[in-house]
């Protein structure tokens, strides 16, 4: 809805910082601009916009979604996925082409993997037969941060992974050249140990993923022998 994004563009505007927005956009390559506004005042500001939204709609979530994502500053599309996480229950199985559309525009990992595990998974949840037909045409097109999507959408499901999926996505992916997709198959192989250790291990002993993708797979379970802090 229109008046909820000006209401959220003038509290970004005023709480802007150029030198900080300068940082924030180096650090991420130069392809966004930021109002430079640091996480914890962000989202302090998000928190308070979103409690004077009350009771949206799904088609005004979508809305306003998408009038935030083709704004800018990065901060929006972080308040877009705020606002959709908030009221992820609200959402339909016809969101799921809204989700898809964001993870394609504006793609970067900060965007992906809140859009994954936050959004997409607790949908396929809820949807599951569109679970097949979904992931496995974004885990078989060309396109980068879709199949990065079919690898982290079950990052949160615990005794709900679907292993064989996992996997076989993983097996389908491991010679995969793009860094951003080596360090997915590890993470999603590190979540899941902390709910199946042995299935992990031996996966990773059977297959020939690379030094990034095993190092990551094995780093929590590592850890865990040591005695260390959990790992990131």
């Amino acid at each position: 809805m229109k008046e909820w994004t000006c209401d959220l563009q003038r509290s970004f505007e005023a709480a802007s910082n150029p030198g900080e927005a300068a940082a924030m956009t180096a650090y991420m390559r130069g392809q966004f601009d930021f109002w430079g506004i640091k996480s914890p005042v962000r989202s302090a500001i998000v928190k308070e916009w979103l409690s004077r939204i009350q009771s949206p709609s799904a088609d005004q979530l979508e809305q306003t979604a998408r009038a935030l994502w083709e704004l800018p500053q990065r901060e929006y599309q972080y308040a877009a996925l705020d606002l959709l996480a908030k009221h992820v229950k609200r959402l339909e199985e016809r969101h799921l082409d809204l989700l898809e559309s964001l993870v394609v525009h504006k793609s970067w990992w900060d965007t992906v993997d809140a859009l994954a595990s936050n959004l997409i998974g607790p949908l396929l949840l809820r949807h599951a037969h569109l679970t097949g037909p979904l992931t496995e045409r974004w885990i078989e097109c060309d396109h980068m941060w879709l199949q990065r999507t079919a690898l982290l959408y079950q990052l949160k499901y615990k005794k709900n992974t679907d292993t064989d999926r996992l996997f076989r996505y993983i097996g389908l992916t491991k010679n995969s050249p793009e860094f951003f997709i080596r360090k997915a198959i590890g993470w999603a192989l590190r979540e899941y140990s902390k709910t199946d250790a042995d299935a992990v291990r031996r996966f990773v002993a059977n297959h020939a993923l690379s030094p990034l993708s095993e190092r990551e797979a094995l780093k929590w379970l590592e850890r865990r022998q040591t005695g260390d802090s959990d790992p990131a």
